[in-house]
C-alpha cells in the first residue's frame, strides 16, 4: 500500500506476522482451529482487510504449509531470533528479495491475535503518513477501570505532548500523590499499551542489532530497549479491544463467547 506526502515521498507498507510453532503454554498455537480456519489464517485475513502486502514469518515448515494452503505469503526465518521484532527484520529483507519491492514501513502483527481489527492497522499507519519523521509507532488504549491501573499485566504508558511514549511500565505510572488510589483515574488520563508495532525499515534493522537493556530486563518489556537507546516511539489511540490467545483455555473461552462480534 502506498501513501503520498504531497510530492515529497512515497511510502510502501508491509505487514509481517511472526509465527512460531513452539509455545510453552500452547504448542502449535498458530495452527489451532478457530471455527474451521487455523489461527494464523484468521490473523492474516484480518490484516489483509487493511493492507495488500501481508507476509507470515516463521521457523516451522508446518506453518509454511498451512499458509501456502490458504494462498498466503510466507518466508522461513532463523530459529535463533530473540523476538518477533528480530524475525520481522529478517523477513522484510527476504520479502523484498522475492517481490523486488522496497518497503519503507514494517507493521508487526502478533500471530496470536486473530481478533485484531483492521482499523488498528490503519491507525498505526497514520503515525507515519501524518508525521514523516516517525521512527517507531504503537497503539495505546484509554484505561477505563481504576483497578486496571494496578495490574502488572496491564502495561501502562506515559506520553509527552506529541504523543511520543516517554516510558512503559507494569507499575502504576504516573504516581498520583496525595490522592487515594481509588480516585486515580479521576485525576489523570491513564493509557495502557494495546500492542501492535510498526517501524521504519531502516530503524527496524538497527533495532535488531541492539543488545538487551537493563530496563527491558527488569520490566520484561522489549520496547524499553529502544527508548534506552534514544529511539522515539509514536503512539496513536485505539478504542478497539485487542488481546492475544495464550492458552487453549483462552481460545475455548473466546469461541464459546461467540466470534461473530469480532467481524472476522
Amino acid at each position: 500500500m502506498r501513501y503520498f506526502w504531497g510530492k515529497i515521498q512515497r511510502m510502501n507498507f508491509i505487514v509481517i506476522i511472526p509465527s512460531r510453532y513452539e509455545s510453552t503454554r500452547f504448542p502449535g498455537k498458530p495452527l489451532a482451529d478457530i471455527c474451521g480456519k487455523p489461527m494464523i489464517q484468521r490473523v492474516y485475513e484480518q490484516a489483509a482487510k487493511a493492507i495488500e502486502e501481508v507476509w507470515v514469518a516463521t521457523d516451522d515448515e508446518r506453518i509454511v504449509e498451512a499458509v501456502k494452503g490458504f494462498g498466503g505469503n510466507v518466508v522461513m526465518t532463523s530459529l535463533d531470533h530473540r523476538s518477533g521484532t528480530d524475525r520481522c527484520a529478517e523477513a522484510v529483507l527476504k520479502a523484498s528479495e522475492i517481490t523486488g519491492k522496497t518497503y519503507d514501513v514494517v507493521i508487526n502483527v502478533q500471530g496470536d491475535e486473530p481478533f485484531m481489527q483492521p482499523d488498528q492497522i490503519e491507525l498505526i499507519m497514520e503515525c507515519f503518513t501524518t508525521s514523516p519523521d516517525t521512527e517507531i509507532a504503537t497503539l495505546i488504549q484509554p484505561i477505563l477501570k481504576n483497578e486496571d491501573i494496578f495490574r502488572s499485566d496491564m502495561v501502562k504508558v506515559v506520553l509527552d505532548n506529541e504523543l511520543n511514549a516517554i516510558y512503559f511500565s507494569r507499575s502504576p505510572i504516573p504516581y498520583i500523590v496525595r490522592t487515594d488510589e481509588s480516585k486515580w483515574l479521576e485525576n489523570y488520563p491513564f493509557y495502557g499499551h494495546a500492542g501492535l508495532y510498526a517501524y521504519r525499515n531502516d530503524i527496524l534493522q538497527k533495532l535488531s542489532k541492539l543488545k538487551e537493556g537493563i530496563l527491558e530486563r527488569v520490566e520484561s518489556l522489549e520496547q524499553l530497549r529502544w527508548i534506552e537507546n534514544g529511539f522515539k516511539i509514536k503512539t496513536n489511540v485505539t478504542d478497539s479491544d485487542s488481546f492475544g490467545i495464550d492458552t487453549p483455555e483462552d481460545l475455548a473461552q473466546t469461541i464459546a463467547g461467540g466470534i461473530e462480534k469480532y467481524n472476522l
